[in-house]
């Protein structure tokens, strides 16, 4: 939801009250009022709305991140004796002087990857070490805990495909063409045929 239109550029607009850590961007990128992200990178012309919660993801260009959205969320140890944050935090609790660097480094290998050209419904969530295929879109509220076909639509708990957007032909003609790599200055002179019919489209780009 965009309340106020700002002109992005090479530089991420990042609103009000949004907490960033270990995260890195391309161009025209945006991030939503009180956002926590970590350990991310976002390809170009992607952006979140409000209230996400990112952690250890990877997230390609165009993705399209709605508000309250919760990719890669961090797992408790459940395989130890106890599930809490002294196991692994101890220095926290003053019960020793260091906390459990391998149990962070190997969550935080555990990531997320979300695809070129993707939609991510209000409120979804997407766990870790899933992959959402380039062009998918992910109903609001879904909980996503298996990778997602590139070009189809998933909904419920746990995310199921609806349907796909387009007949395979089409999908494999978008994955060949890969206009999400087209330059920003071939994407403005091309505009209107973005606002074509898909066939034209790929008609036209899909040589």
């Amino acid at each position: 939801m965009i309340i106020e239109q700002k002109e992005l550029g090479k530089k991420p607009v990042i609103h009000e009250n949004t907490q960033l850590k270990e995260v890195s961007f391309e161009d025209y990128n945006e991030i939503g009022v009180w956002n926590f992200i970590e350990n991310t990178h976002f390809g170009s012309f992607s952006y979140t709305g409000q209230f996400c919660f990112v952690q250890n993801a990877e997230i390609g260009k165009f993705a399209n991140i709605a508000a309250n959205v919760r990719i890669g969320p961090t797992a408790h140890p459940y395989d130890r004796p106890s599930l809490h944050h002294f196991t692994y935090r101890p220095a926290m609790y003053g019960f020793s002087e260091t906390d459990d660097s391998v149990f962070f480094e190997e969550r935080c290998s555990r990531k997320a990857v979300i695809g070129h050209d993707t939609w991510i419904g209000h409120g979804a969530i997407i766990m870790p070490e899933v992959t959402i295929g380039n062009g998918a879109i992910v109903g609001a509220g879904a909980v996503v805990t298996k990778d997602v076909p590139p070009y189809s639509i998933v909904t419920g708990i746990p995310a199921t495909v609806v349907k796909y957007r387009f007949p395979e032909e089409i999908q494999e003609a978008l994955e060949a063409i890969k206009w999400w790599h087209w330059s920003p200055e071939t994407i403005k002179e091309r505009l209107a045929d973005f606002q074509q019919p898909i066939e034209v489209f790929v008609e036209k780009y899909h040589h």
